[in-house]
């Protein structure tokens, strides 16, 4: 199998001069609650990490110790959207909206920004590459990122509410989590609109 060069989209335009390039990625679409999380990354120009790839493919482990280079390493900005605005714009949107307030509060403005599978509408010229966290080095960065901040904020919900489990289902929809929510209820950091939750308030009411 052809190994994929994770730089080739950098590669491309650093050939324009254009060196300034974020990576962005978001995690958390799929959870029944806590927020979405979202990550813009700039690696420093011809960047290589060992083992660096989309954060899914990554043993939770070797997750953390390249978060902990990466954050040295790069210029970074987190985005975070509420289960409430999930709830209120649905999870397309607020995923957008997490990207855009990534990029904001990045402390350079980028040149160029690669954006895993969905378009942005900013005033940054950018590109949108479908499973771009395994395609592109420094969405694949982003997407490291953005994962351990998610999952540490769920482990934090898990010191809390030690019953629902969120420190091993991180708020996905595992059978187990369904089966807390219903015994112990829905907390308002959960998100109203989603199946099943949406449905175990309609039995709470009824």
């Amino acid at each position: 199998m052809e190994e994929v060069d994770l730089l080739a989209s950098e590669k491309e335009l650093y050939k324009k001069g254009i060196t300034l390039i974020a990576g962005v990625d978001e995690v958390g679409r799929g959870p029944l609650c806590g927020p979405v999380v979202a990550c813009a990354c700039i690696l420093p120009k011809n960047y290589s990490l060992e083992g660096l790839n989309d954060s899914k493919k990554l043993s939770e482990k070797k997750r953390d110790k390249l978060y902990e280079i990466l954050i040295k390493d790069t210029i970074y900005g987190i985005g975070i959207v509420s289960p409430q605005r999930i709830d209120e714009i649905n999870i397309l949107e607020a995923s957008k909206e997490a990207m855009k307030i990534a990029l904001y509060n990045l402390s350079k403005k980028p040149e160029h920004v690669l954006i895993d599978a969905v378009k942005l509408d900013i005033d940054i010229p950018s590109t949108s590459i479908i499973k771009g966290d395994a395609k592109s080095l420094s969405i694949a960065a982003a997407s490291v990122i953005a994962k351990v901040t998610r999952d540490r904020m769920m482990y934090d919900l898990d010191k809390i509410y030690p019953e629902y489990g969120y420190a091993s289902h991180k708020g996905y929809p595992t059978k187990k989590h369904i089966e807390a929510v219903k015994k112990y209820g829905v907390k308002d950091f959960y998100r109203f609109t989603f199946s099943p939750i949406s449905e175990i308030i309609k039995e709470y009411k009824n």
